[in-house]
């Protein structure tokens, strides 16, 4: 017997159900999303919040992250976003890093971030090339009116920091709604 409609109160959602055909409306998508990292070291300037100049887009669903100038995520999609940055820190000096702070700004202003310092270190020798910060938030973005950046601050006693090579990188993706 086949059934060509069922209406609501005469099924059972508890139930599991194996389809052969195409379901459409159930569920939902995380498109648009998006992943980036720097390529090259990016040197900064000690004791600076500077932008990070992801380059390299491993993936960019909705051709939304501009990675030539203003290095930003702007969704064409309103919702809700998870958001995570990671960095790679370096110096020209070893164990000179005093503290590093990594954030994440959503049209120009800090939403989330991550700080390590000497004193969190338990070596207390000072944080070091290649060590890492990361910090992730959901927040919502209303389509193309809206931006995500990161940016990162290095305070050291000597040396330049910088950036590490491939070891930057920016994920974000629409959650299902």
């Amino acid at each position: 017997m086949a059934i060509d409609k069922i209406q609501s109160e005469s099924i059972n959602l508890a139930d599991n159900f194996a389809f052969t055909g195409t379901v459409t409306g159930a569920g939902g998508t995380t498109a648009p999303y998006v992943s980036v990292y720097r390529n090259g070291d990016q040197t900064i300037s000690d004791a600076t919040w500077t932008k990070i100049q992801f380059n390299v887009e491993n993936v960019d669903s909705g051709g939304a992250f501009d990675s030539s100038s203003n290095y930003r995520y702007t969704p064409q999609t309103s919702g809700y976003y998870f958001v995570a940055l990671n960095v790679g820190i370096g110096n020209t000096a070893d164990n000179s890093i005093d503290s590093v702070r990594c954030k994440i700004y959503k049209n120009g202003s800090e939403i989330t971030g991550a700080i390590a310092t000497r004193d969190w270190d338990a070596n207390a020798e000072g944080l070091n090339y290649n060590d890492q910060i990361n910090t992730s938030v959901i927040v919502t973005m209303n389509g193309s009116s809206d931006y995500i950046e990161g940016f990162l601050y290095i305070d050291v006693t000597s040396g330049t920091p910088r950036v590490e090579s491939q070891q930057a990188s920016m994920h974000i993706f629409k959650m299902t709604e």
